[in-house]
């Protein structure tokens, strides 16, 4: 029965439905039992045509023309969410016939990366990464995917930012080189564009954490080393933010942090760099590890440092380009913030006005980027000392409601409950506060 429909499929009766169901109703299939068990057989036929032959352990895959494959992807674009197809549809993605050109059909392409984004088609990842390796077009068209629907969906916490990025497949993706720079390039890109939103930029750097976790759990004997994903000439700095945070003792950080500085202030300013594409070059590196930038921050206020080598690193990322000496004057400015609320961080009674005394320049600055550091300290001040907690609700309102500054307020405490989450014994009083803050500024972003 199975070898007379699997005839019927080429025969004269095909043109002819009528005669056509009345044969197959008389060997006691349906006409669904027909048509399912034809794919099937055509599907297995197709897999079996384009893995090849072996003859004397030899594959022949060669053989199948580069005009055959091109006809068989064709034939599968209005089959794609075909559930029996996705043999086929890894063999076509997985078959290259050493042909030097793209043997298969652009528009197969696109239609395959649309069904795997949109979810109708299930792929193994060797096939999804195949089909970003040979049409950069479906990649960024994948990465673009991704971006848009973490800022247009509201997302909580770093875990969730985290999920939607692994099931994307793309951190694993890029381990190979060639797809790492065109979604870092696309990245790149995008802060351009955006002017570096907190949403983008904390998704880049959770892109960035996962691609590296995906590196280290990538068990091929000939992996490419990390320097072969980031700018050769930064090296040495590549190597010191390549250091996973949690891979040193807490007591370390400081040190390493002063290390990054040191070896980022020396490429900025005793090189005289003067490219503002090469500036910004090296202020993406450093951004795209803004989890010891983080660090950083909370360092100042936690532990006994010394301060100017942090505030430094901080003030570059905040102000990377120094016409008219802009960062210097962020650096001096935020030295004074710093320096008092350091005064102000063992006491253990504080009032609103106490805190609006001590950085009033939050609530009247001419340049930005200032603003944007001071809040980043003044977020962590109020986390970490006692007497932060009993006002960090009433002023986290007011200066958002002041200074708009809602969303990097909230990426700040995003990151701060991942970090706490990932390290573990953090004061309960601190967690519970990160809770509450969150809960109300997520409402209102």
């Amino acid at each position: 029965q199975s070898l007379l429909c699997h005839l019927l499929s080429s025969s004269k009766w095909e043109s002819n439905d009528d005669e056509s169901s009345t044969f197959t109703s008389t060997l006691g299939y349906t006409s669904a039992d027909y048509y399912c068990h034809l794919v099937k057989n055509m599907v297995f036929s197709l897999v079996t045509e384009l893995k090849g032959n072996q003859f004397n352990g030899l594959n022949i895959q060669g053989r199948v023309s580069a005009s055959r494959v091109n006809a068989v992807s064709l034939f599968c674009l209005p089959l794609i969410t075909l559930p029996d197809l996705t043999s086929l549809l890894e063999t076509l993605l997985l078959y290259h016939g050493g042909a030097s050109k793209e043997i298969l059909s652009s528009e197969f392409l696109e239609t395959v990366n649309e069904a795997f984004l949109k979810k109708k088609i299930s792929l193994p990842e060797s096939a999804v990464f195949n089909l970003w390796l040979r049409h950069p077009p479906s990649l960024e068209k994948a990465t673009l995917y991704l971006l848009d629907q973490l800022v247009s969906i509201q997302l909580n916490s770093l875990e969730e930012v985290a999920c939607v990025i692994k099931e994307s497949l793309l951190p694993q993706a890029a381990i190979h080189p060639a797809i790492f720079r065109i979604v870092n390039e696309i990245f790149k890109n995008a802060l351009r564009e955006t002017s570096g939103t907190p949403e983008i930029m904390t998704v880049i750097q959770m892109f960035i954490q996962l691609f590296l976790q995906a590196h280290q759990n990538e068990n091929k004997q000939h992996k490419f080393p990390l320097k072969a994903y980031f700018p050769y000439h930064h090296q040495p700095l590549v190597t010191a933010l390549l250091r996973c945070p949690f891979g040193l003792p807490n007591t370390h950080w400081s040190q390493h942090l002063k290390h990054i500085s040191d070896t980022l202030k020396a490429f900025v300013e005793d090189t005289n760099i003067s490219s503002p594409a090469d500036l910004f070059e090296i202020w993406f590196l450093v951004a795209c590890f803004g989890e010891w930038l983080d660090i950083a921050a909370e360092q100042l206020l936690k532990a006994a440092v010394e301060p100017d080598a942090l505030l430094w690193l901080l003030a570059f990322y905040y102000c990377p380009q120094n016409e008219n000496q802009q960062r210097t004057q962020t650096m001096v400015e935020a030295q004074s913030v710093y320096s008092r609320l350091m005064m102000l961080f063992s006491c253990t009674v504080l009032s609103v006005k106490d805190l609006e005394a001590a950085v009033h320049s939050i609530m009247d600055v001419e340049q930005c980027s200032n603003q944007h550091l001071i809040v980043h300290l003044l977020t962590n001040f109020l986390l970490f000392s006692s007497g932060g907690h009993t006002i960090a609700q009433e002023f986290i309102y007011h200066i958002t409601e002041t200074t708009d500054t809602s969303k990097e307020v909230c990426s700040i405490l995003i990151r701060t409950a991942y970090r706490i989450n990932r390290i573990g014994a953090e004061d309960q009083s601190t967690v519970k506060l990160l809770n509450e803050l969150l809960q109300k500024l997520t409402l209102k972003v």
